[in-house]
């Protein structure tokens, strides 16, 4: 029975693949309300974040805090945003190693549900701290200068890459042996690529070597294309360029995650 359950398991439909894929979506972001720390967690570091740049930086970095903040917050939504995929690894190597998936893959549903729930959900989170950090930078004075149909954009630019960034950290979830390792693997390839990138200051003030890399860093075009969006600037290239760096990133980290997903179920 137990060999016969992951095999039923492949052949669900298309549309019971989507149901069951959104009650586990559900599932995961019910957890919150018996976990409100991960929703606090959530909240107080994007803004810790944005008060330590603006106020600590800001006048050193462009003379002004209000000037500061209207460069910065653009780019700490794109660091907040990477940062957040961490969340998604650990929660899928959590589920792992406390036996959850093996509880799960014994019964008759899409063996891609729990991954794509899982997912989904922090798409939600996502959202949700999107806009607290957007509504809390303009009560600082943050003011988008575009549109609503720019920072609109922005949103939907953001989750797009960061999803398609996440599947790096969903195969170090999957991959490292606990959470903490999957922490400790995933911050360390994040950190670097945001703090080497034009999201907190401006390329131009780097050293010539650092620049060159900043100029071809992902989370360069990426900060660039949401600064774009909201204050204004380029946004075409640095968004086109960002939408690829995502279809590599899907192309290259997406069937290796999966294939060990599979594995694993």
């Amino acid at each position: 029975m137990s060999t016969a359950m992951p095999a039923a398991a492949k052949r669900v439909g298309t549309g019971a693949t989507v149901r069951q894929t959104m009650t586990l979506a559900w599932r995961s972001l019910v957890q919150i309300k018996h976990n409100p720390w991960e929703l606090l967690d959530l909240s107080i570091q994007p803004i810790m974040f944005l008060l330590l740049f603006t106020y600590v930086f800001g006048g050193a970095i462009s003379g002004s805090t209000g000037d500061y903040l209207q460069f910065a917050l653009p780019g700490l939504l794109v660091q907040n945003a990477l940062f957040y995929t961490l969340s998604t690894a650990i929660g899928l190597n959590t589920d792992i190693t406390k036996g959850v998936f093996d509880r799960l893959r014994s019964l008759p549903i899409a063996r891609t549900a729990p991954l794509a729930g899982r997912i989904i959900a922090d798409t939600f989170k996502q959202v949700w701290a999107f806009a607290l950090l957007v509504g809390f930078g303009m009560i600082l004075g943050f003011r988008v200068t575009t549109s609503v149909a720019g920072l609109a954009g922005a949103l939907a630019l953001l989750v797009v890459v960061s999803l398609a960034m996440a599947w790096l950290s969903v195969l170090i979830g999957l991959k490292a042996a606990n959470p903490e390792k999957v922490q400790m693997i995933a911050f360390s390839t994040m950190m670097p690529l945001t703090f080497t990138s034009s999201a907190l200051v401006p390329s131009q003030t780097f050293p010539g070597w650092l620049e060159a890399w900043s100029n071809v860093n992902p989370v360069t075009h990426l900060a660039d294309a949401i600064r774009g969006l909201m204050i204004g600037g380029e946004v075409a290239q640095p968004a086109m360029i960002s939408l690829l760096w995502a279809l590599g990133f899907v192309v290259v980290f997406a069937p290796l995650a999966i294939r060990v997903f599979r594995n694993h179920a």
